[in-house]
């Protein structure tokens, strides 16, 4: 019983994309204004400054961000950093569109887009970590 609730939990918390737009603003400054968010976010495109404002408030009830309600304005952080959620979100693309399997994600993520030459030393350099042989 326990287990599903944990589960439900995490995927109560997922972000949406919209949420990942608001929580990419907040990783890069580490903590903003409603309006902060909103400027950041309408450089790339429109959206209302009470849309913002509505999405921050369904996050901070979602665990996504915390809230400092001790200064005017209010200051919003991210509630976990962003290499957690990336797991999580990774782990649950794995599980429901990969059926567990690491090799189909990974060589899919690889044919997707074309990889620079330091982003595959990069990722030859992981694997060889994850094989404990060093380069």
């Amino acid at each position: 019983m326990t287990r599903s609730k944990s589960n439900s939990d995490q995927i109560h918390r997922r972000p949406t994309e919209a949420e990942c737009n608001i929580l990419s603003v907040l990783w890069e400054r580490g903590s903003a204004t409603v309006r902060e968010v909103h400027e950041d976010l309408s450089r790339d495109s429109e959206v209302g400054y009470t849309t913002v404002l509505k999405f921050m408030q369904i996050m901070t009830r979602k665990g996504l961000i915390e809230r400092d309600t001790s200064v005017r304005p209010q200051v919003f952080s991210p509630a976990r950093e962003k290499s957690e959620v990336q797991k999580d979100m990774i782990g649950d693309l794995l599980d429901r569109v990969f059926g567990g399997s690491t090799e189909s994600l990974v060589l899919r993520a690889l044919s997707a887009r074309p990889s620079s030459p330091e982003e595959l030393s990069a990722i030859r350099r992981r694997l060889d970590e994850l094989e404990g042989v060093s380069s």
